[in-house]
């Protein structure tokens, strides 16, 4: 059940973070659910070294980091994915 709510987070926080960044971005929607996943797990990450992974009632601050962490890696693998797909795309 856990990788359930991880794939539900990740595109979650996959979409938003596509909202937040300005202009279009080019990666599939599966791809950035991945990158929310990555980016939720970085936050949890970042959550935990400084000190505030668990606090009592909800956790803002966790949840903030993990959508900056979201926004991170969501812009870096649209980057990447431009790199890598976006020029055969323009070719053909």
């Amino acid at each position: 059940m856990s990788w359930l709510w991880a794939i539900i987070v990740g595109f979650v926080l996959g979409l938003i973070a596509r909202a937040i960044l300005p202009g279009k971005q080019h990666q599939p929607i599966w791809l950035s659910t991945l990158f929310g996943m990555v980016g939720a797990i970085l936050g949890n990450a970042v959550a935990g070294w400084i000190g505030v992974a668990d606090t009592r009632g909800i956790d803002w601050t966790r949840h903030l980091l993990q959508l900056a962490g979201a926004v991170l890696i969501v812009f870096l693998g649209d980057m990447m994915y431009k790199a890598v797909r976006g020029e055969r795309r323009q070719t053909t």
